[in-house]
């Protein structure tokens, strides 16, 4: 399958080099989210455990979304019963970074020559991304369904097996050099591509943040998030209550604070998400607690996980200390759960800024 790659601007007007992206995430296969809020009875027709993410065909996507229109919930502080924008976990945390933080980011991947393709690079661009290191080939861009229930929980059904996405023989050391962060997630489907992107990152002196992706990802294919784990190659770590319990599922002490002992052996930054509860996070012999945003309505839990990952990298860029990093987190964690989908609105964005002011911590230059 041929690959054609967006045009890469190395020069600016005045005829001097463009640095590359500071940090710079790894999407193998674009996404589209179509994101609504469901009554319970939908879920319940649907194959899988609510509140996790199960791949399927485009056939059932399109089954589910042909559904959705009989159990949406109203909301006055949604007007749009559905959204559509450019998704997948790594793509939520770059826009978050750029978008909100004014941090220089860029994507790594692949996406279909249809319309879906064309909408999230036009997404992205419009955010502030790099998009020169994506590819074009021909076939489908990936789509996910977004369930949202009424307490804000999402279930997710993604379709990728048809998608288009980068080879690993397609990575190149000019992909990552200049990088200061790779940002991917752990997922079977594309681990041939992750252990390239890693291997690369490495050789061009590139630190590596992962996320756990899901309690299925990490229950159904434990020893391969092992080997990457133990490879010392993943410098910083995210998992969510349910993604820790299932890493130390069997072990004697099962607790999220396990966990994270677990991944602080292999990490050098290591967190656990709690929820409303917040999180905690370990680097070195430094452990700290941090409690979640109280001034937050959840509306959508999608991508919450992301935007927290996004504001605890800015904090690091910003050489804030472990704990500020969390703050800093929470912050952009609780501006995104306010609304639909993993976009943060500009009055979502504006809340955050409000948060961090309040918290006596840096706010962003950014114009929002």
């Amino acid at each position: 399958m041929g690959a054609e790659r967006l045009p890469t601007t190395t020069t600016n007007d005045n005829g001097s080099s463009v640095e590359a992206p500071l940090i710079l995430g790894l999407q193998p296969a674009a996404l589209i989210d179509h994101v609504a809020r469901v009554d319970r009875s939908l879920l319940d027709q649907i194959a899988g455990e609510r509140g996790g993410s199960i791949p399927v065909s485009i056939e059932e996507v399109e089954g589910i979304l042909g559904e959705v229109k009989t159990h949406i919930l109203s909301s006055p502080e949604e007007p749009s019963p559905m959204r559509r924008m450019a998704g997948g976990s790594v793509t939520n945390t770059i826009r978050g970074l750029s978008v909100g933080f004014g941090v220089s980011c860029g994507l790594v991947g692949a996406y279909g020559d249809n319309q879906q393709g064309q909408f999230f690079v036009s997404n992205m661009s419009f955010s502030g991304v790099n998009i020169s290191r994506l590819r074009m080939k021909k076939g489908p861009t990936g789509q996910c369904v977004c369930l949202v229930d009424e307490s804000g929980n999402r279930t997710m059904r993604p379709s990728l097996a048809s998608a288009v996405k980068i080879q690993a023989d397609e990575l190149t050391r000019e992909d990552f050099k200049g990088s200061k962060w790779l940002v991917l997630r752990f997922a079977m489907m594309n681990f041939e591509v992750t252990k390239a992107a890693i291997r690369i990152a490495k050789q061009e002196g590139v630190l590596v943040s992962m996320d756990l992706a899901s309690f299925e990802m990490v229950r159904n294919f434990r020893t391969s998030l092992l080997e990457l784990l133990e490879s010392g190659d993943i410098d910083l770590c995210f998992a969510n209550e349910d993604e820790a319990a299932e890493l130390v599922r069997g072990e004697q002490n099962t607790d999220p604070e396990a966990a994270l002992e677990f991944l602080a052996k292999h990490c050098q930054w290591a967190v656990v998400t709690l929820g409303p509860n917040g999180c905690i996070a370990k680097h070195g012999k430094e452990t700290v607690r941090v409690q979640a945003i109280g001034e937050t309505k959840a509306t959508d839990a999608t991508g919450a996980g992301d935007l927290f990952a996004g504001g605890f990298l800015y904090g690091l860029v910003k050489g804030l200390s472990l704990e500020e990093c969390c703050k800093v987190g929470s912050c952009s964690g609780g501006a995104v759960i306010r609304s639909l989908g993993g976009e943060v609105t500009t009055e979502n964005w504006q809340w955050m800024r409000k948060q961090l002011q309040i918290k006596g911590l840096p706010v962003p230059d950014t114009h929002i």
